[in-house]
């Protein structure tokens, strides 16, 4: 076994923040070979244990030694829908790679030993794309009559429609935004998960039937009532947490104070990198400033730190963070990716108060230094402010990633639809079914904000309580 892992290559950082192309390049076939032959191959492999989904890692990691792509794609393909993008976007520190016997017991992420699951699947699922590798000849016979309604074409969405069409159901995705995806087209870069990968699997569902209604809101357009009078038998919903949380402290409506998720939204689907090629314009700073430790601050900062070297504007773009590098939930790759491209993490930081110019534009940041305490509810220390510790730093740009609540559109609307005291929608936890019969939920909308691989594990519950619900009703 070689002790090492193998090191993925990726995009110089000098190169990689003058534009949106992809950072990681991803393994060849010998580098994923040779990290293939790392794994121990366990009789009890535990690896499986920490992906959200149950995909068997240690088969289709034996297939990959033994050259059989095809099977390992077959493999990953019974558990996950989207190989090509979990390996891009997961964090696997936190899920299968930390769960792999070659990382120490106790450790909060995977260590730089424990093979390189993720990278592995993104070898596999990119060799099924480019082989042309479909899934539709998985699909079971048609169920007469059956149509389920999808709302939402986030990760959550998809997979659910994917499994319903697998199931022989006749499935209609209904998207509010006018191009389906989801959080993973207008929240995640394209450096991170390139377009083409993303549309070949939107592609995949098409080929099972699935359709596609981009710019109807369930909610507004049509009711749950009215799906149901228009002949669907059940509704999935996959809303996801849409709706952005702030600090709430003095001058945060100032302008150029951004939410991540319309900064994000403005460069990722409506391409305002482009500007003026797409009419779709964002503020670029000298000093700009993101407030958050999750993947979603990495994002924006990075795209910051992009808009500003595209733009020829010199300056830097720093995040602020209130406990320590340690404790960021962000993904420890995106991190380093961070830091590597410039980015500055100004940790204990908790913002104040932003204040502005005559026009009403943010100038500056008034902030503290934290200290960390006992730890909180999250499991990490609690950041506790330093009286008399107070600092203003420039900043004419300001992005707040601190978070994101539920979608109200739907539920707001929908009073029998219960919903817990954070407005996220009540399921039973065995069969993902609401408060209104025949219609499930899962992802965002409801446990809060978490990775793609966990909304596609309640996705694939959901559906299979939907199939068999509706497969005893044809009988």
């Amino acid at each position: 076994m070689n002790k090492e892992p193998v090191k993925v290559k990726e995009v110089e950082a000098i190169q990689r923040v003058s534009g949106f192309k992809e950072v990681v390049l991803g393994y060849t076939e010998k580098e994923a070979l040779a990290e293939a032959s790392r794994c121990l191959q366990c009789k009890n492999p535990v690896c499986s244990s920490g992906c959200p989904v149950g995909i068997d890692i240690k088969a289709f990691i034996g297939q990959i030694i033994n050259k059989d792509y095809e099977g390992a794609y077959s493999t990953i393909r019974q558990k996950s829908n989207f190989p090509s993008i979990c390996g891009r976007v997961c964090p696997a520190e936190y899920q299968c790679r930390k769960a792999c016997i070659l990382t120490k017991k106790g450790s909060p992420f995977a260590s730089q030993s424990a093979i390189n699951i993720h990278f592995l699947e993104r070898f596999i699922g990119d060799w099924g794309s480019k082989n042309s590798t479909k899934i539709s000849a998985n699909r079971q016979p048609l169920i007469a009559n059956r149509k389920v309604a999808v709302v939402g074409s986030g990760p959550a969405g998809l997979c659910a429609a994917g499994e319903l069409a697998r199931g022989g159901l006749k499935v209609v995705i209904f998207e509010g935004l006018h191009k389906p995806g989801g959080v993973l087209r207008y929240g995640i870069p394209p450096f991170r998960l390139p377009r083409d990968i993303l549309d070949f699997e939107i592609g995949q569902l098409r080929e099972l039937g699935v359709e596609m209604v981009t710019n109807f809101i369930i909610g507004k357009t049509l009711s749950l009532q009215e799906l149901f009078k228009e002949g669907f038998e059940a509704v999935f919903l996959g809303l996801g947490a849409g709706i952005p949380s702030f600090l709430g402290i003095p001058g945060e409506n100032l302008c150029n104070i951004y939410s991540a998720n319309e900064f994000l939204t403005r460069v990722n689907l409506m391409s305002a990198y482009k500007f003026p090629e797409f009419h779709t314009p964002v503020t670029v700073g000298k000093k700009m400033v993101v407030i958050g430790g999750g993947n979603t601050a990495m994002d924006a900062a990075r795209v910051a730190i992009r808009l500003q070297k595209m733009n020829d504007i010199p300056g830097d773009t720093t995040i602020f963070y209130r406990r320590t590098e340690i404790e960021m939930p962000a993904r420890r790759l995106e991190i380093e990716h961070a830091k590597e491209e410039g980015i500055k993490i100004k940790v204990l930081t908790q913002p104040l108060s932003f204040s502005g110019s005559k026009a009403g534009c943010v100038e500056k940041i008034k902030s503290l230094e934290c200290r960390l305490g006992e730890p909180d509810s999250s499991g990490r220390r609690r950041p506790i402010p330093i009286e008399g510790s107070e600092f203003v730093n420039d900043c004419d740009a300001a992005i707040v990633a601190v978070g994101l609540g539920a979608n109200k559109i739907l539920t707001s609307v929908t009073p029998e639809l219960k919903t817990d005291k954070y407005g996220d929608v009540t399921v039973d936890s065995e069969t993902m079914e609401t408060s209104i019969k025949g219609v499930f939920a899962g992802g965002d909308i409801v446990g809060g904000e978490g990775t793609v691989i966990e909304a596609m594990g309640m996705a694939k519950k959901a559906a299979k309580s939907i199939i068999e619900s509706l497969s005893k009703k044809g009988k």
